[in-house]
């Protein structure tokens, strides 16, 4: 018997608004084709143009007032991906994103949040907007197991998550006290390979990009890199998290909370993650009808 529940904290709160606004519906009023184990943590995600954003490079076009009006109505949590590591004291004032943080600061019985890569950005909206948590993003690359469980001694953050590298590190997580693993954020789904060089390159590259600042272009050296992301792929990642590891190993350790990737991908293959984690199999064909098959819809 299950007796804990794994949130999960999805991409794309303004990529993928139109999804959501689908899907929520859905998970509300047909939560028998959920895993009654399971629930939605938040959603994350940045506008496109965004001078705080990172880690990916943003597209969301949605209009942050619908995104919080949807996400208040079915009480889910937003968390604002500000993962910029770049940052530098002239960018605190950018009025775009001062104004997400005053939009979302004021979540009323839902606490929204922020990915942060940046001290700088961390202790200016510590100070601005209390109100807001604080998540300490796998931007930052701690690959080192010392580096990781400092971050998560920090007070001024609800959840880290880790890199990647260190998921599969099974006898750690065990170790783990059980006031830090409520602070973990298993990243799940990546598929960059397990022993990439070039990660924190790769994540300045996209800070300057949101910087409007020039510098050296990050060119993928994955010999696969041109496929882009493959699901089917990262499931042989070391470093994957799937559905068996979180409710038969790390659900029971009290570990609850599962980040899945995705916000720079497309809609069709975000559904196949939340129908791989989240929907029982009897049930995938209904929520795909439900979302967008049609009888009329020719694919090729």
């Amino acid at each position: 018997m299950i007796t804990h529940t794994a949130r999960f904290h999805l991409p794309g709160l303004f990529e993928f608004y139109d999804f959501y606004a689908r899907f929520l519906p859905l998970f509300r009023e047909r939560r028998r084709y959920f895993y009654d184990w399971c629930d939605i943590g938040s959603i994350y995600g940045a506008p496109g143009d965004c001078l705080w954003g990172g880690g990916r490079v943003g597209f969301g076009d949605a209009a942050p007032q619908q995104v919080a009006a949807l996400m208040k109505a079915y009480g889910i949590a937003a968390h604002l991906t500000f993962s910029n590591s770049l940052l530098r004291a002239e960018h605190l004032s950018d009025p775009r994103c001062n104004a997400l943080c005053e939009l979302f600061g004021k979540s009323g019985a839902v606490e929204n949040g922020v990915i942060l890569a940046s001290d700088l950005l961390t202790d200016y909206l510590q100070e601005r907007w209390p109100g807001l948590c604080r998540i300490s993003s796998t931007t930052k690359v701690l690959t080192r197991w010392e580096d990781f469980t400092a971050e998560l001694a920090r007070p001024e953050f609800r959840w880290v998550v880790p890199d990647f590298r260190l998921n599969p590190r099974l006898d750690r997580w065990a170790d783990l006290p059980p006031a830090l693993r409520s602070k973990v954020e298993f990243l799940c789904n990546e598929c960059c390979r397990f022993d990439c060089p070039d990660r924190r390159a790769c994540y300045e590259a996209v800070s300057r990009k949101a910087l409007g600042e020039d510098g050296p272009e990050h060119i993928c050296s994955a010999q696969d890199a041109g496929e882009g992301y493959v699901f089917s792929k990262a499931k042989q990642n070391p470093g994957f998290i799937g559905l068996d590891r979180i409710r038969d190993v790390l659900l029971p350790m009290g570990y609850l909370d599962y980040k899945i990737e995705g916000r720079s991908l497309g809609s069709a293959l975000l559904l196949e993650f939340l129908l791989y984690y989240m929907v029982k199999p009897e049930y995938h064909l209904n929520v795909r009808e439900a979302i967008y098959l049609d009888a009329s819809l020719d694919l090729f």
